[in-house]
């Protein structure tokens, strides 16, 4: 045996510099794709993105004037589309003003309607029936009952048109609860507001929590109306129903379900993405409207113990099994970036909605935020396919073109097709913004750019943090990137700033925060580690 010169004392390591040889089969030579390990990524942070589906439950796609059938309908019903107007418009003009006497004086609105107020409201009740009789529904079918109100405080329905709360309001004159944009609209906001409307700002948390106290402490009370809720918050084109909103159920009373539909072959009557013009039109010239409405079984809570989310999926449940249809995860948010791509002109709007309530359930994103996204996406020029190129992502996000910049988009490219969606923008960057180091890796960024004494750093600073990671980067793509940032454009990127950037443009982050490096032999089995 060889003579072991070194002692259990001796050092194992002698230098800085260890190469170890292994066995090159049994490691894989694939580098770490991942730009933001870092940031405390759980499963290697690989992104999943779920698939989209191919519904669009806003699609009103027999909305225009087709086939030779239809053409002769319209021509023949114009003289009688006249008339209709004109009941529609006296009719109109008589509930404003009964509606204008109802609610002359009255100061206390805080509580119920008098009664002797809710009776002149009788002549606006009977005017909307006229209204519905003018838009062509000449008679309406109904099935079940509606609940006594006792026994169920709360009613919801789906929503198709701007039918269901003209009806609603005849049938059971309720308590509704509105946009507050509604209050705005001509003659249409004073009827609203003897309803008792809860107003609502789907955009603050306050006002809808204020929104649910308003609801719970007139359901409680006998004296007020029942309180009607559209829980999908948005119309549908009724053949989908889009997730629901919690508002109804967080109080915790029997909810009565009740369904709308418009059976029809040749005009689709349901408000999704037409204008209300377009629509009234079509309903004018039509020689009679179906509308058939569906009082269900009331919905009791199980127990003190069921959640809101369990009553709503309950409720939700029953109302998509009577309608025969399913519920997707879409929600006013796709209404919005589906709007937004439409206003840019793109080719096929649909393809940019995302099934938003999914998506903020899984991120807790805003859809204000992912409406942001959308324009920066947008600012990429997406194809016709909706596809953005490589070079196109670089120039908005002010990136140079790198390895790392590489990683950063095939991140986001989970197809590896060399082109990115918007659907694969979004949650590419929501994934980023969400892992459990981002806040704090743009804090340490920001303090390692020199923004931790001073409270600001600039562009000097952001450059010579830039080279020393990545030394490819020159003058005018620094400057580029300090642009981006400093959005009062004084010359110096506040941490407010500096934080509100990387929240706008997460993936940005990338060039922050230290990136996992190694190199290794080609094959012969022996990992350089320094």
């Amino acid at each position: 045996m060889a003579e072991n010169n070194n002692s259990i004392t001796s050092p194992l390591l002698t230098s800085d510099h260890l190469i170890v040889t292994i066995d090159s089969d049994s490691v894989s030579s694939t580098p770490i794709s991942n730009p933001f390990i870092a940031l405390g990524c759980k499963d290697g942070g690989e992104l999943t993105i779920p698939a989209a589906i191919t519904v669009d439950p806003f699609d009103n796609y027999k909305a225009g004037i087709g086939g030779f059938y239809e053409w002769i309908k319209t021509i023949l019903c114009l003289p009688i589309a006249l008339i209709r107007l004109v009941i529609f418009g006296l009719c109109l003009a008589i509930g404003y003003v009964a509606t204008k006497l109802a609610l002359y004086g009255w100061k206390d609105k805080e509580n119920p309607m008098p009664k002797w107020r809710c009776r002149i409201m009788w002549v606006t009740r009977i005017s909307a029936r006229f209204i519905l009789f003018s838009f062509g529904y000449h008679w309406i079918k109904r099935k079940g009952r509606p609940a006594p109100r006792d026994v169920a405080p709360i009613i919801v329905s789906n929503h198709v048109s701007y039918i269901e709360p003209i009806f609603y309001f005849y049938e059971l004159f309720p308590t509704i609860v509105a946009s507050e944009s509604h209050d705005s609209i001509p003659f249409v906001g004073t009827i609203i507001r003897a309803m008792q409307v809860i107003y609502v700002n789907r955009f603050s948390q306050s006002s809808r929590k204020q929104a649910v106290r308003e609801i719970k402490r007139r359901a409680s009370c006998d004296r007020f109306p029942r309180v009607l809720l559209f829980p999908e918050g948005t119309t549908t084109n009724g053949r989908n129903l889009i997730s629901f909103q919690l508002g109804a159920f967080i109080p915790g009373y029997p909810i009565q379900p009740i369904i709308v539909r418009y059976p029809h072959v040749h005009f689709d009557q349901s408000w999704g993405n037409v204008s209300l013009g377009q629509l009234m039109f079509r309903m004018f010239t039509q020689f009679h409207n179906f509308f058939e409405v569906e009082y269900l079984p009331v919905i009791p809570p199980l127990d003190d113990k069921e959640t809101a989310v369990h009553f709503r999926k309950r409720t939700s449940h029953a109302i998509a099994t009577a309608l025969n249809t399913v519920q997707t995860g879409h929600s006013y948010g796709d209404i919005m970036l589906h709007m937004r791509a439409q206003e840019a002109k793109q080719e096929n709007p649909s393809r940019y909605m995302v099934e938003m309530a999914k998506f903020e359930s899984l991120f807790h994103i805003s859809s204000l935020e992912a409406v942001d996204f959308l324009d920066k996406f947008l600012a990429m020029n997406p194809d016709s396919s909706g596809h953005v190129q490589y070079r196109d992502f670089l120039s908005v996000l002010r990136l140079k073109a790198c390895p790392l910049s590489e990683k950063i988009f095939s991140f986001i490219d989970v197809e590896k097709c060399g082109k990115i969606t918007f659907r694969q923008f979004l949650y590419g960057s929501a994934h980023v913004m969400t892992q459990p180091g981002f806040h704090q890796a743009c804090e340490a960024a920001f303090a390692e750019c020199g923004g931790a004494v001073k409270g600001y750093m600039v562009e000097e600073e952001l450059r010579d943090f830039i080279r020393s990671a990545i030394p490819s980067w020159n003058e005018d793509e620094v400057h580029d990137l300090f642009v981006l940032f400093d959005v009062d454009k004084d010359g110096r990127i506040y941490k407010d700033e500096f934080l509100s950037c990387l929240r706008r443009n997460p993936l940005v982050v990338a060039i922050f925060i230290p990136q996992p490096q190694h190199k290794e032999s080609c094959g012969n089995g022996v990992l350089d580690i320094l």
